[in-house]
């Protein structure tokens, strides 16, 4: 059964794109067909993980949703070795970095309502498992369509007071919506922390399912977003987290 899995924070820097990109690598490694669409259309840069050149973009998002091509012409099969080895397949839908055509959907906006179209003929075209959203943090009307047709919401926070209070008021959006299915990723916790109880206290405040719990890592900071973590640190426990968070999607 096609799944549409949306990824999202009420805050920016919660490391979004970087548990958006992992994640998908991890259930494409199952020998599943993954697609990822950047629908962070003001601040994108996921294709950056994947090592997807901007000279090599030559359709993005922006083309599609101003009625300049089908969406599947924005696809890119960015696949890594390790994939296609475990016979899955990744793509990528990504957005524009020029600066002219982020200032265009500042001023302009689109018709929001084309991307739940959209995701729909991704999902048909290029035969998908799973589609992955990438969103834009914060509550706006584009989170708003791609948290109500999602099949899971993936909602990453970090131990901070401001994330929890706005998560809350996602949560409680999500639920009214109707999601099926909700996990909880909360990112950049300390290892000295009381890590059983800190989980026990977000599960409880959230009465919500914690999917993953991932420590502030060096090694994430030093490696810069050149490339996918979990493949580079496939021992890692970060990666070994997401394998378990992957499992549980895949289970959902």
């Amino acid at each position: 059964m096609r799944q549409i899995v949306s990824i999202h924070s009420y805050r920016g820097g919660t490391g979004k794109s970087n548990l958006t990109a992992n994640l998908a690598t991890a259930v494409a490694l199952t020998g599943r067909r993954v697609g990822i669409v950047d629908t962070d259309i003001q601040s994108p840069g996921i294709h950056i993980l994947f090592g997807l050149d901007d000279k090599q973009i030559t359709r993005t998002l922006n083309d599609y949703l101003y009625g300049q091509c089908e969406i599947a012409q924005t696809a890119y099969h960015i696949s890594p070795p390790e994939v296609v080895a475990a016979g899955g397949h990744i793509f990528l839908i990504p957005s524009s970095l020029k600066a002219g055509e982020i200032a265009r959907v500042l001023k302009e906006g689109y018709e929001v309502e084309k991307l739940n179209v959209g995701f729909e003929q991704l999902l048909e075209a290029l035969d998908l498992d799973y589609l992955f959203i990438d969103t834009h943090p914060g509550m706006n009307e584009e989170t708003l369509l791609s948290i109500a047709i999602s099949d899971v919401l993936i909602l990453i926070l970090r131990p901070d007071k401001q994330d929890f209070l706005g998560s809350a008021v996602t949560i409680e959006v999500a639920r009214r919506l109707g999601v099926p299915r909700l996990l909880l990723v909360l990112n950049k916790a300390l290892a000295s922390m009381d890590l059983v109880a800190l989980r026990r206290d977000v599960e409880r405040s959230f009465n919500a399912e914690l999917g993953a719990l991932l420590l502030l890592s060096e090694d994430m900071l030093r490696l810069g977003s050149n490339g996918i973590f979990s493949l580079k640190f496939p021992n890692h426990q970060f990666t070994q987290a997401i394998k378990e968070l992957a499992r549980k999607v895949i289970g959902s």
